[in-house]
Formats: C-alpha cells, sequence, structure tokens
C-alpha cells in the first residue's frame, strides 16, 4: 500500500515533545495539522483529514499511513461526517488506514460518522499495528444515510474491517458487512436505528477509562431493557391487551478482548446521529488530558 499512498504521517519525540515530522497528502486526500488544540502543555498532535470536495466519489481510493513513535501521542479526526456518493456502475470507494503505534504511545481516531448516500458502495480497512504497552482509541461508525431527508439505508454496499496485531499475533479482528438485495434488506433488519458505533479503548492508560464505560453502559442498559412492573389487580392485568415493548432510543454493549482484558470494545445502535455523538462525548470525554481537548466536544 505505501508505494500507492494518498497521505503518510509520522509523529517523533523532539525536543522531548510529540512532533509532526511527516504530513503528506495528495488528492483527494488533504490532512490538515493545526498548530494548537487544547493548552500548550498538553503533548498531543493533532489531524485532520478532509477530502476534496466534501466526500468520497464513486471509485476513489483514499489509502494512508500513520506512525506514532514511542511515548508520543496523536488524533486523527474529521471536520464533518465522511459522505460517500452515489456508485457510478460497481465501483467502490474504498479508504485504506495503516498505522503503527510505539511503546507508551497513543493513537486516537475519532471520526464523524460514514454516511453512504442511494446506491453507494464503500469499503474501509484500518489495521493497527501496535507494541506491548501501547495505547489505541478506534471509533468507527456510520449512519443509514441522509435518513432527515427519507434516505434509509439505501446504499449498495458498505463493509468496515479493523484488525489490530500485537507483533505478529491478531489481537482484535472485526469486520462488518451491509448489502442490499438478499431477501431482506438492510433497512428490514435496522427497523427504527439510523446509526451504528463502535468504540475500542486498548492499553494501559486506558484502563480506568474502559471500566467507566462499562459501569455505566451496564447501568444504562439494566434499566432501559428492564421489563416493566404490573401494578393493579390479576382481572386489571387479564382485561388489557399485552403491550408490545418498545425499543430504546439507544442500546450498547461492551465486552473485553486481549488475553488480559487489556482491550475493550463497545458497541452502540442509536435511531439518531445526535444520541451517539452524546454517548461519544460522555464517554470518551476523560481523553481530554491526554489529548488536550475532548474528543466530539461541541465548543
Amino acid at each position: 500500500m505505501a508505494e500507492a499512498a494518498t497521505g503518510a504521517v509520522r509523529v517523533e519525540k523532539v525536543r522531548g515533545r510529540s512532533a509532526l515530522t511527516r504530513c503528506f497528502a495528495r488528492y483527494p486526500l488533504k490532512l490538515i495539522a493545526p498548530s494548537k488544540v487544547g493548552p500548550a502543555s498538553c503533548d498531543a498532535v493533532w489531524l485532520y483529514a478532509l477530502t476534496y470536495g466534501g466526500g468520497i466519489v464513486s471509485g476513489d481510493t483514499i489509502s494512508c499511513t500513520v506512525s506514532v513513535g514511542d511515548g508520543c501521542t496523536a488524533a486523527i479526526t474529521t471536520q464533518a461526517s465522511t459522505k460517500v456518493y452515489k456508485a457510478v456502475g460497481s465501483k467502490c470507494s474504498e479508504q485504506l488506514l495503516e498505522a503503527s503505534v510505539g511503546e507508551d504511545a497513543l493513537l486516537a481516531v475519532i471520526p464523524d460518522p460514514v454516511t453512504c448516500f442511494s446506491t453507494a458502495r464503500y469499503h474501509q480497512k484500518q489495521v493497527f499495528q501496535i507494541s506491548a504497552n501501547s495505547n489505541l482509541v478506534i471509533v468507527d461508525w456510520f449512519t443509514s444515510g441522509r435518513y432527515e431527508c427519507g434516505e434509509k439505508w439505501d446504499f449498495s454496499f458498505y463493509k468496515s474491517v479493523n484488525h489490530i496485531f500485537l507483533g505478529d499475533q491478531p489481537l482484535f479482528i472485526d469486520s462488518v458487512l451491509l448489502e442490499n438485495g438478499s431477501n431482506c434488506s438492510i433497512a428490514e433488519q435496522m427497523k427504527e436505528y439510523n446509526v451504528i458505533a463502535m468504540v475500542v479503548l486498548l492499553g494501559p492508560k486506558l484502563k480506568s477509562i474502559q471500566e467507566q464505560m462499562q459501569d455505566e453502559v451496564r447501568k444504562l442498559m439494566s434499566g432501559q431493557l428492564r421489563p416493566p412492573t404490573s401494578g393493579g389487580s390479576l382481572y386489571a392485568m387479564r382485561s388489557q391487551p399485552p403491550q408490545r415493548p418498545q425499543r430504546p432510543p439507544l442500546v450498547a454493549s461492551c465486552s473485553p478482548f486481549g488475553r488480559t482484558g487489556t482491550g475493550m470494545v463497545a458497541r452502540v445502535a442509536a435511531v439518531s446521529t445526535e444520541l451517539v455523538y452524546g454517548f461519544l462525548r460522555q464517554h470518551l470525554a476523560a481523553l481530554e488530558p491526554f489529548l488536550g481537548a475532548s474528543p466530539y466536544s461541541t465548543s
């Protein structure tokens, strides 16, 4: 992938601080490195990944390599949702990311969601090579499309793959595939939910954030999924037709991974993008001391 890369990033220690020592991008990718995000005392490099034209055109391939050196901190985000335009024929739009994270380093990949237009075909793959004490945050999420305009789950193909390797050993392998044209459409499977998200937290620096998220998600779902208590007499209960339970507007789950539980993956489904933004703001706010700013903050 290196020869065809449309972007290349390297973060290394320079005079004891994390610094961007390489930042290359060519069409259709553009990388912006703001000079300051958060307080000057924070040792973190931020990068914004953009595409010319405000989205990914059918047939475009965007590939990027990222290297975060030992002890460094870097965050990669976007300025808005990644729009994937309508497919031309069977052409598929692609985004590929290969990242290496050094010892005691932290990489946070925290983009806005992918939004696929009607008939769009999109494939995303992210491969992370980590060390024993690396720290990694991955937010990978997508919407049903321009659902506020009535365009819900109308894209043709969506695939997102995330691989994490510790040395040559696979630590985390995940793949999401949605494709229309089968007996059951994507819209029929998703019901009223319009946003799907995955959050991965890995590494010793993030242990307390993992534990807090697991605890809060457990409390949230135990309250939302608890069956309602029935009051009144037995006659009243029998005379009323059984009510169909309503699905919560947001559902979430957490599970550890790795031999010693060093990683955690959270999965979220929600009826709106705003609900997921709120979830991410709340549960990733504890990253601010590392990154200098709270992910997905509205300020």
